[in-house]
């Protein structure tokens, strides 16, 4: 029983150790993703998704190293949640370093023109870019004026507003259908008549 109780709570590792290694992985994680591009926190595919839920288990060895201890995972999960809030508070502070850390947005539609440029910066085929509008209630890529993609991946779409003529054009339109309505109950009454 006594080897349990050790085997559970006695670290295999210094503490320091155990909290500079989740440290090192949050950095390179935090670099990784950024250069991956937003896409990869999209989750747009489900290859995407498997990356993601792979880069856990990747890198759960460099975290707890040869420590299998539970107090040792509580110092690594501390660690981490200890760091990522000082990250965020550090970054709150101080916009524009957030916004190199974060990336800025990107237009993947402009004024209903797809930007086949910054579709393949960011890696997203017309496809996906579909399948995210469908998802947010567009029938399709038509219907959209603008389309951003945000730097932490989510994708934002504007649906595009008839212009001025074509109010107008509709304007006329119901009003000839009106006045047809129109004369079909006058023609329908005059036989009545006579």
């Amino acid at each position: 029983m006594h080897t349990i109780w050790r085997d559970m709570f006695v670290l295999g590792l210094p503490i320091a150790e155990k909290m500079l290694r989740p440290l090192f992985v949050y950095i390179f994680l935090i670099v990784g993703l950024r250069l991956s591009g937003k896409r990869e926190l999209a989750q747009l595919n489900p290859f995407d998704l498997v990356v993601l839920l792979t880069l856990s288990n990747t890198v759960q060895n460099a975290i707890i190293g040869e420590d299998n201890s539970v107090t040792g995972g509580l110092i690594g999960a501390g660690t981490l949640l200890l760091v990522n809030y000082i990250v965020i508070r550090f970054l709150f502070s101080h916009e524009r370093l957030e916004h190199i850390v974060e990336g800025e947005p990107d237009a993947l539609i402009e004024h209903g023109v797809i930007q086949q440029d910054r579709l393949k910066k960011e890696l997203l085929t017309k496809a996906e870019l579909e399948t995210a509008a469908h998802r947010q209630g567009f029938a399709s890529l038509q219907e959209i004026e603008r389309a951003v993609i945000e730097p932490g991946g989510t994708l934002f779409f504007v649906g595009r507003k008839p212009s001025p003529d074509e109010q107008q054009q509709k304007a006329l339109v119901d009003r000839l259908d009106a006045i047809a309505r129109q004369l079909t109950e006058i023609r329908e009454k005059l036989p009545a008549q006579q």
